[in-house]
């Protein structure tokens, strides 16, 4: 089953991908890798977790909010396959920000919201190095944001 398939069968179906909302494209491939712009927990159009991580968002909110940032992610990666899922081959890297305040340390968890989807979207294939970083703001005012980069079958 392709990553699309996987989801459908956890209750997960992919969106439509989030337009950008600024000067820059949502994938862009290069070689044999395809990287993937930071996406917002953007749902029907609107940012669903707004605030501050340790501050109006909880942990468990955070993870949630990273979740659907993955879900964005592959619905961008999906539609730059036409759906061909046999061209990627993995996920390599996920880099995750989260507005927070400065003193909640416990991004770790929260990002595994992102890389949890991933694993369950595709298998091994799905695990990843990462990196999760705490900033002052992000855009829109979510809460997180996630980029990805896959290698892609030549």
């Amino acid at each position: 089953m392709n990553p699309r398939e996987k989801l459908a069968n956890a209750g997960i179906q992919l969106p439509t991908p989030v337009q950008p909302v600024a000067n820059y494209v949502p994938a862009l491939q290069f070689g044999s890798s395809l990287a993937i712009s930071g996406q917002l927990p953007i749902v029907d159009g609107r940012v669903a977790f707004p605030g501050r991580l340790g501050d109006d968002v909880s942990g468990e909110e955070a993870q949630r909010a990273a979740r659907q940032c993955a879900i964005n992610i592959l619905a961008v990666v999906d539609s730059w396959c036409s759906g061909d899922w046999a061209r990627v081959a993995r996920c390599v890297r996920l880099g995750g920000f989260f507005q927070v305040k400065d003193t909640f340390f416990e991004l770790p968890l929260a990002m595994n919201g992102a890389s949890d989807l991933l694993v369950t979207a595709m298998g091994d294939y799905g695990r990843h190095v990462r990196t999760t970083v705490g900033v002052s703001t992000l855009p829109m005012n979510a809460v997180a944001e996630v980029e990805a980069l896959f290698e892609l079958r030549s």
